[in-house]
């Protein structure tokens, strides 16, 4: 997914999305463009919230229109009323955004690119599509032929500072990471609003 000025980007939706813009730098610039009125408009709107929701949602995870509107779907399909949780489940259980939340890279896109690239296995078998879905029991691992490269030098590093998600299991001294169970959505914690990118797609 080619993606434009982040910071741009993230100032007209309004939240942070990439990890790029996750800092004391961003903040500070966001609260002095809003102090200035020189920040990006925001919608009216339900229509033009809900289309924000669904933009913060399709950037975090670095998704295309296609693809996210295909989870949605999938996600509207059965009759119960846990969509929310389906659609929630099927962004974080992507591959890269699965190796990006144990810890193998630092951003989402250089997940996807390690995954795309060949460099991480799931159940000893080598992954290339990044939107591989990751089920419980999985257990991603450094390929093999790859542990020595320099994209994992810092691995160890950032492995002591990060704590991941509770629906995964991060063996340090193996580097492997297995899903234990399914990831849950909290409004409180997430940039962007499921049941809105829900109703929108209902319209």
């Amino acid at each position: 997914m080619k993606i434009g000025p982040k910071y741009k980007i993230a100032r007209r939706l309004g939240a942070p999305v990439f990890e790029k813009t996750q800092s004391p730098k961003f903040t500070v610039s966001q609260a002095r463009k809003e102090k200035t009125g020189k920040s990006f408009s925001r919608p009216k709107s339900e229509f033009g919230l809900q289309l924000l929701e669904k933009q913060k949602a399709r950037y975090t995870y670095c998704v295309l229109e296609r693809q996210f509107a295909k989870y949605v779907k999938e996600a509207l399909a059965t009759k119960d009323k846990n969509g929310v949780g389906r659609l929630f489940s099927a962004l974080e259980l992507r591959a890269d955004n699965a190796a990006y939340r144990a810890g193998f890279a630092s951003t989402r896109l250089a997940a996807r690119q390690m995954v795309g690239h060949g460099h991480l296995t799931v159940n000893g078998k080598r992954i290339t599509i990044p939107s591989y879905r990751m089920s419980i029991g999985d257990v991603m691992a450094i390929r093999a032929g790859s542990v020595a490269k320099p994209l994992f030098s810092g691995l160890e590093e950032r492995l002591a500072s990060l704590k991941q998600p509770a629906w995964i299991r991060f063996d340090t001294s193996k580097k492997e990471a297995q899903i234990v169970g399914e990831p849950k959505y909290e409004p409180a914690d997430s940039m962007f609003d499921i049941n809105a990118i829900l109703e929108f797609y209902s319209r």
